[in-house]
């Protein structure tokens, strides 16, 4: 007892309600994977203009190679997931690949899909459904989870500062594979 207070008491959740806990954020999880999927496909994959991190590489992977955008998303994630194990949790590497997994499965099921050349909307689209997955404690983005990690470590430079000095790379990328114009509306997509 400090000061004549009591500590206050944890309150102990029972099963079924750490059951609806998890089933609510796997629903608000796939949801935001799915809005991400509608940003990627049918407003900036098939404008040529990319997301910044993993999922930016996988659209110039995909773009090169053809391979399934979705598959590489999921694939190129894997080891940043799993660095992510130790220092982020096991809640939140669960949840990140679930969210990766679902965000797979979107992107596949929209492929091909146009809505607009109007690339800004893909920019907002995206970001609601990214600010959804976050707000579920999970991530769609390997250099994210490096980033935090990072930030931790170095103490010395924000998570973001170290996002905007990895997609600077990314979108120089960009500016070589689809033309400098659609690197600058891939950045200001991206801000």
């Amino acid at each position: 007892m400090l000061f004549g207070r009591k500590k206050p008491e944890k309150i102990k959740k029972t099963k079924g309600e750490i059951a609806r806990e998890y089933i609510l954020k796997a629903i608000f999880i796939t949801i935001g994977a799915f809005i991400v999927a509608v940003g990627l496909e049918m407003f900036l994959l098939p404008n040529k203009i990319i997301d910044g991190g993993v999922i930016g590489i996988s659209m110039m992977v995909s773009y090169i190679t053809k391979w399934n955008l979705g598959l590489l998303i999921f694939c190129i994630n894997i080891p940043f997931i799993l660095l992510a194990l130790k220092n982020l949790g096991r809640k939140f590497v669960i949840q990140t690949f679930f969210a990766t997994g679902m965000l797979a499965i979107a992107t596949t099921i929209l492929h091909g899909r146009q809505a607009t050349e109007a690339t800004v909307f893909g920019g907002i689209i995206l970001g609601f459904g990214v600010g959804l997955i976050l707000r579920n404690n999970a991530s769609l983005d390997g250099t994210e989870m490096i980033s935090i990690n990072l930030s931790k470590k170095l103490k010395i430079i924000s998570v973001g500062e170290l996002l905007m000095f990895i997609n600077l790379f990314i979108y120089m990328g960009a500016g070589f594979l689809y033309g400098w114009d659609r690197a600058l509306y891939s950045i200001m997509t991206y801000y």
